[in-house]
């Protein structure tokens, strides 16, 4: 099959890090794949591992007249690569993409996947009812995101179905050398506690949530976060207020995340909304002991409601962090253990790609 991947952008973001694992996986299965950007080739900061798959990026203004060119290109390039399958991801990909596909000479499988359960305001929703038509399945990250679409009507319930991220279990897993290093580069000694924290400098990340709740925790534990975005300096500044200069490193993007997680004692999601939370996922996989707000599907993906706390709350988020350290050892290997059995149970990429092959396969007409 030709499979054409659509994506806002291919900036630092768990949908971003999806689409790349998901088309190196279907090229090692023998499809011919593609991905269209819609931002910048200089904003592309992940990308897929498999060298030979395109990445297009088409520099889309964000305006109107940008807006009908995205579409035009878009065109020109299904007409060219001919797929059998046009994917998007995020809203202005989705809208896109089923767009381009109008008038279309050739059947060409639509599908649409968001990636939170919250994408934007009404006319957003309003955008993807008035283009429903245009689009043969609807998908969403997590069954909550899912069903939250399906009531403001933006997805339809009887064309959509939760499809979950995948996780490359061989990739994300516990590496006792990385977490030496890593704890050494960091300056964290064995009697302290590292937290970490992975994501874009957003107001869905709530990092003041997180900066918070590190002010009611005892000074040896400390917290490294990985990202970067539009709030990193008030979030500089915040750090500076709260006098945790020496207790916070803000680490930027890393092209590879996965030693960071084996450095860390506990991972902790403290997001206003999420879809997915892959990162979540990728820090179970590799037996990190794990705490998440219950903002979204990272209820799904953590599997145990023990280790959920509101959103927007750094007392309870700070109490949870205390009383999953202050466990015996005995009991956090369990913990550990169990998150990993759990993603490769649920969620490796290998169960998600039979899934989508699945799909793919059942809208496909062979030549």
């Amino acid at each position: 099959m030709k499979i054409l991947f659509v994506i806002t952008g291919l900036g630092l973001g768990g949908a971003e890090k999806q689409v790349c694992l998901l088309a190196d996986k279907l090229t090692s299965y023998h499809h011919q794949v593609k991905i269209i950007s819609l931002t910048s080739a200089a904003s592309n900061i992940v990308l897929p591992s498999n060298k030979s798959i395109e990445v297009i990026s088409i520099d889309m203004k964000k305006n109107p007249l940008g807006f009908i060119k995205g579409v035009l290109n878009i065109r020109k390039i299904i007409k060219n690569f001919s797929p059998d399958i046009v994917h998007g991801h995020m809203f202005h990909a989705n809208i896109i993409s089923r767009l381009a596909t109008l008038w279309k000479q050739k059947k060409v499988v639509v599908i649409s996947t968001a990636h939170n359960k919250n994408e934007g305001g009404s006319l957003r929703m309003l955008a993807y009812r008035l283009t429903d038509w245009l689009c043969d399945k609807c998908t969403n990250v997590s069954k909550e995101a899912l069903d939250e679409f399906i009531r403001v009507k933006a997805f339809r319930s009887e064309k959509s179905i939760t499809m979950y991220n995948g996780i490359d279990v061989d990739k994300f897993r516990f590496n006792v050398s990385s977490r030496n290093i890593i704890r050494s580069e960091l300056n964290i000694n064995d009697d302290e506690v590292l937290l970490l924290a992975v994501g874009r400098l957003t107001e869905a990340k709530d990092y003041p949530n997180l900066l918070d709740a590190l002010c009611l925790l005892p000074s040896h534990f400390k917290l490294a976060i990985l990202g970067d975005g539009h709030l990193h300096a008030s979030i500089s500044a915040l750090i500076k207020n709260l006098n945790l200069q020496t207790r916070v490193s803000l680490l930027g993007v890393r092209d590879d995340v996965s030693p960071y997680y084996s450095a860390c004692d506990i991972f902790v999601l403290a997001s206003r909304w999420e879809g997915f939370g892959l990162v979540v996922a990728e820090a179970m996989s590799c037996e990190r002991l794990v705490v998440g707000t219950d903002s979204g599907g990272v209820r799904e993906v953590i599997g145990d409601d023990n280790f959920l706390v509101p959103i927007s709350d750094s007392v309870q988020l700070a109490e949870k962090i205390k009383c999953l350290i202050l466990n015996n050892e005995d009991n956090k290997k369990i913990i550990a253990t169990r998150n990993r059995q759990y993603i490769l149970n649920n969620f490796s990429i290998e169960s998600v790609i039979t899934q989508w092959q699945d799909i793919y396969q059942s809208y496909w007409e062979p030549k």
